[in-house]
């Protein structure tokens, strides 16, 4: 039997660390949502206890490098499986481009073995279970605008969501390490958004308080050792966006806009300076 997951890259409207918890990881309030830029996960059990991974593309390992292989022994091992998988990723989010697509092919994998192998679980019980992968999985398992806090174990899922808007997103052509990003932080130094606005403008659908208070404290510290990035804000800026936000620990920047037509003209604008160019609807 074979499980099709769509999974929805990520961006983070906001995202702010207060402070590194005792054995260096980062506690986290973000603003979350999903988009339409998606990989494809098939999964289909096996009677033998193999977990093998396939893709389309040969920049993802296929070992237990790859956070969906992890994922798929996690919940075999954690509930005693006798069974396996054949995880086949259709992959369109970029690596390493800070827009979760490891975690959320790892989040697909779980939803999907779930169901493949008649565990039972609730969205909550996958989201713990998916921590210990990635600190981006537990929201990936939901995939709806949520407030995420914690070590990314907290999820709380908004009601009203983000409404529908457009979005332009571009990577340059680097790739960034999350976790020598993260050893990287000053907190001493680190410019906090306010994440509490961001929250006030998706709950109000205030677009421009939104648009104002969208942040991420480490872009300084991505921007630091990639200017890439700075360089692509600037020319999101000067297209036409009112404000260009880096996604997790980038290179990824995206602008939100209301009006189809003003999200188009930028989107060709900035294809002609970045190849790494989308034009998507947020989910």
């Amino acid at each position: 039997m074979k499980v099709i997951e769509k999974a929805a890259a990520k961006i983070n409207l906001g995202l702010d660390t207060p402070f590194r918890h005792p054995d260096g990881m980062p506690e986290w309030n973000m603003v979350m949502t999903s988009i339409d830029l998606a990989d494809y996960v098939a999964v289909t059990d096996r009677p033998e206890t193999t977990i093998e991974v396939l893709s389309n593309t040969g920049f993802l390992p296929n070992d237990h490098r790859n956070l969906a292989y992890q994922a798929a022994v996690l919940l075999q091992t954690t509930y005693h499986v006798n069974r396996g998988a054949l995880i086949e990723i259709d992959k369109h989010i970029p690596v390493a481009a800070g827009l979760g697509g490891g975690s959320s092919d790892a989040a697909a994998v779980l939803r999907a073995l779930n169901h493949l192998w008649h565990l039972g679980l609730s969205l909550a019980e996958l989201a713990r279970l998916g921590l210990k992968v990635d600190s981006d999985v537990p929201y990936c398992v939901y995939g709806k605008t949520a407030h995420v806090t914690g070590r990314g174990e907290n999820v709380a899922v908004l009601n009203p969501p983000l409404k529908p808007s457009w979005l332009v997103l571009a990577k340059p052509h680097v790739s960034v390490s999350t976790p020598n990003i993260l050893r990287q932080i000053d907190y001493a130094t680190l410019a906090h958004p306010n994440i509490d606005q961001v929250l006030e403008g998706v709950a109000q659908d205030d677009f421009a308080l939104l648009d104002q208070h969208m942040g991420n404290a480490l872009e300084k510290v991505s921007m630091t050792r990639y200017p890439e990035i700075h360089q692509i804000k600037e020319r999101m800026r000067h297209y036409g966006a009112d404000h260009a936000v880096m996604s997790g620990t980038g290179p990824t920047v995206f602008a939100l806009f209301r009006q189809q037509s003003r999200a188009h003209r930028v989107y060709n604008s900035i294809r002609g300076f970045c190849s790494e160019a989308y034009l998507v609807r947020s989910l």
